[in-house]
């Protein structure tokens, strides 16, 4: 037996004043990825008078809370709540609006914290009336590579007690609060970073013939690259048809002047994809295509591919779990199927390592407002989305428990 829905329902209306304190707290004093020692401390401190066992300093400022319920040695499931904030200057004119000018919640990880921390304060409530061992992990750097979840994982989160199924929330404005969504299978993307840099040889623009351009030779190679994976047909002829695949450059930087050609260019982009064996013939189809520049030209031309995050896959088994539970809780007009993103997201080494589900939490107001993407200066949230986070974090941990 596991407790009624309506209770858990009860017991997040009963928290919400106070998450809600907690969420526009860590709001107000954002702190950049690995940074987050006062973030940690706050939410220690919530823990300890709710008398929640915990403990700290895992990867600095990560926080492993333990809530045992009857019969501890049985399944854990584990709940993730990133920490970290961004490098942007918030513009929003609210009470909470951040005091460490140039940091910003702006990607809602103060609302994921909050949402954990409520579900702890009722999963720790409810500890007498469901089975098994709920872990909660809050953690530093989803933002920036390697990621913190993974350094999480090797630091021992999914150990000691061993976590059987995972399940996460990620705010998501371009749905009303109240409302979530789910996807099974494979969601989200895997990420890598590429930087290029084309050496070649400067001087002044009136003379030609003494020197090698590196901004053209750039430009033919993002071109190049451009042709290659700009379309569903030459992706085809690589060998990655109906893989999502986006190869993108956001940065040429070549500092030369309007009569000054630079000797070198750099070059930085992104690469996401859904598949491990084509993300691998990628990178080698994208260093074959600058050493084949280097070769043309006669000079040096390199690419430094930092590998990301893997894609993030949802279990089928713990999704579909997850989803009934939550069409339960909130009625199934109120569950919503999403589509593939090719965004990224670093508990995708977690959803690798065991069986999960991420799905995501509407933040919008039901007349339009609060709907900024996330990482821009103006994002916010419908805060009643709080209620429902936290509720459904709760009742997903049970389902998984005893199912």
């Amino acid at each position: 037996m596991i407790p009624d829905h309506a209770k858990i329902k009860a017991l997040a209306k009963k928290y919400f004043d106070e998450v809600r304190v907690v969420r526009q707290e860590l709001h107000r004093n954002p702190e950049l990825s690995f940074q987050e020692f006062k973030t940690s401390a706050y939410i220690q401190q919530k823990l300890q008078r709710a008398g929640i066992e915990f403990t700290s300093g895992h990867v600095k400022t990560g926080i492993i809370a333990l809530i045992r319920g009857k019969n501890p040695g049985g399944r854990t499931v584990l709940l993730r709540a990133d920490m970290d904030a961004l490098p942007i200057f918030e513009k929003n004119d609210v009470s909470y609006k951040s005091v460490n000018e140039g940091v910003m919640h702006a990607c809602g990880h103060d609302v994921h914290s909050a949402c954990a921390l409520g579900a702890a304060y009722i999963l720790n409530e409810l500890k007498n009336e469901w089975e098994g061992t709920v872990k909660i992990m809050f953690q530093p750097g989803e933002e920036v590579l390697p990621g913190g979840a993974s350094l999480m994982i090797a630091d021992g989160v999914l150990e000691n007690p061993k976590v059987e199924k995972a399940i996460a929330l990620h705010v998501f404005p371009g749905m009303p609060a109240g409302k979530v969504g789910f996807k099974s299978g494979m969601y989200m993307a895997s990420t890598d970073e590429l930087y290029i840099t084309v050496q070649g040889k400067g001087g002044h623009a009136a003379m030609p013939a003494d020197y090698v351009n590196p901004l053209i030779i750039a430009s033919e190679i993002l071109l190049e690259i451009n042709k290659s994976f700009s379309d569903k047909q030459s992706i085809k002829e690589l060998g990655g048809e109906n893989i999502p695949t986006v190869v993108a450059f956001g940065k040429i930087e070549g500092k030369g002047a309007t009569n000054v050609i630079p000797d070198k260019v750099e070059i930085a982009g992104t690469f996401r994809t859904m598949d491990e064996i084509w993300r691998e013939k990628v990178h080698s189809e994208l260093k074959k295509i600058v050493n084949n520049y280097s070769d043309k030209y006669r000079l040096k031309s390199e690419i430094r591919i930092e590998k990301g995050y893997p894609f993030l896959v949802n279990d089928a088994a713990v999704t579909s779990i997850s989803r009934e539970a939550a069409e339960v809780y909130l009625g199934t007009k109120n569950v919503e199927e999403l589509p593939l993103r090719m965004t990224a997201e670093d508990f995708a080494f977690i959803t690798q390592k065991v069986p999960s589900c991420f799905f995501r939490l509407g933040t919008s107001g039901n007349n339009g407002e609060y709907s900024s993407g996330v990482h821009t200066a103006t994002f916010d949230i419908e805060e009643s989305a709080l209620e429902t986070g936290m509720g459904l974090m709760a009742w997903l941990a049970i389902n998984n428990l005893h199912k």
